[in-house]
């Protein structure tokens, strides 16, 4: 099952003895910020967590699959996750 952005609520909420839309509040925050942060193209390092970078793809050759003709795709960002060694380390608890 995945965290959706509700669950982060309701845990923030409980944790931190908030109301959920306060908690909302903040969390929206957070990810406008991230967001913002990463269209800058700046990394966002999280300690012990990991870093979110945005890195360039070069424009490649593509096939189209329905004609089989191909064409050049056009370059792109894409924003990369790496884990710290902690959240490693915790991900590969007990292998």
């Amino acid at each position: 099952m995945a965290l959706t952005k509700q669950n982060i609520v309701e845990s923030v909420a409980e944790k931190l003895d908030l109301k959920p839309f306060q908690a909302k509040d903040i969390i929206e925050e957070l990810l406008e910020i991230m967001k913002s942060t990463l269209a800058a193209e700046e990394d966002i390092m999280i300690s012990g967590f990991g870093k979110f970078q945005v890195n360039k793809k070069a424009p490649r050759k593509g096939r189209n699959p329905a004609t089989s003709e191909e064409m050049i795709l056009d370059g792109r960002k894409v924003v990369v996750f790496k884990c710290s060694g902690k959240l490693r380390d915790k991900i590969n608890e007990g292998q």
